[in-house]
């Protein structure tokens, strides 16, 4: 049981960190090239009220790769640092 409770928050972790660079990200360049933005419930959740298999399920995925690659760059400074 601990182990679902264990990938469930590490999912949760994931989706939200990777969400919100995907937030910061498409705000600032949204905001550069004038174009319309979207909410940080469709960063991290996808779309509302959309069928298509990529809104329900893409979105997720992306913030996960996201924030594996970003805490792969981190460890990876960090290692240069220390050594």
């Amino acid at each position: 049981m601990e182990e679902f409770f264990g990938i469930g928050l590490l999912w949760l972790l994931c989706n939200y960190f990777g969400g919100t660079i995907r937030w910061i990200y498409g705000s600032i360049w949204r905001t550069l090239f004038n174009k319309p933005k979207f909410t940080y419930n469709e960063y991290v959740f996808g779309p509302e009220k959309s069928k298509d298999h990529f809104d329900t399920h893409g979105h997720s995925f992306n913030n996960m790769i996201i924030t594996f690659v970003i805490l792969g760059i981190i460890i990876s400074v960090f290692s240069l640092i220390i050594n």
